[in-house]
């Protein structure tokens, strides 16, 4: 039994310390806004943060967290305000089958927490995250309108 600090609660779950993360979070804790993508930390589907960093949750062990500060995309809004970046999201049609948002979301919150008003060149280093429906522009545009706000 390990307990994890999720969104400013903490969870006993009952995993071995190398069970990945994410599946402590969606099948123990139940937060299912984590998604699984790869499984490699390639394409960023379960990116959450832990300590504030943007991590790729597939790859990170549960053992690893214990003691951290762990946010999903349910820890995001602050009761029923969303983030400003997932307002952004919304206002220019990000979302298509809506699969990779959550980490992608998470990762743009990350960006802009260390570097408040990014170039493009610095949201194309830092947002690795894949989208395979190609929504590319519309995340740059998103996250340049969050950066305003």
């Amino acid at each position: 039994m390990v307990e994890l600090k999720v969104n400013g609660r903490a969870y006993q779950v009952d995993v071995e310390p190398e069970t990945p993360l994410l599946w402590a979070l969606r099948e123990n804790v139940g937060l299912t806004g984590t998604k699984y993508g790869c499984g490699v930390a390639q394409c960023g589907a379960c990116t959450v943060h832990v300590d504030g960093q943007p991590v790729r949750s597939c790859s990170l062990q549960v053992g690893d967290a214990v003691g951290k500060q762990i946010t999903t995309i349910e820890g995001l809004a602050a009761g029923a305000t969303m983030h400003k970046v997932q307002k952004a999201w919304i206002e220019h049609d990000v979302p298509q089958c809506g699969f990779c948002q959550s980490g992608m979301i998470m990762a743009a919150v990350a960006l802009l927490k260390e570097k408040p008003k990014p170039t493009d060149a610095d949201i194309d280093a830092a947002i690795t995250n894949i989208c395979r429906c190609g929504t590319f522009q519309q995340v740059r545009a998103a996250i340049h309108d969050a950066a305003k706000a």
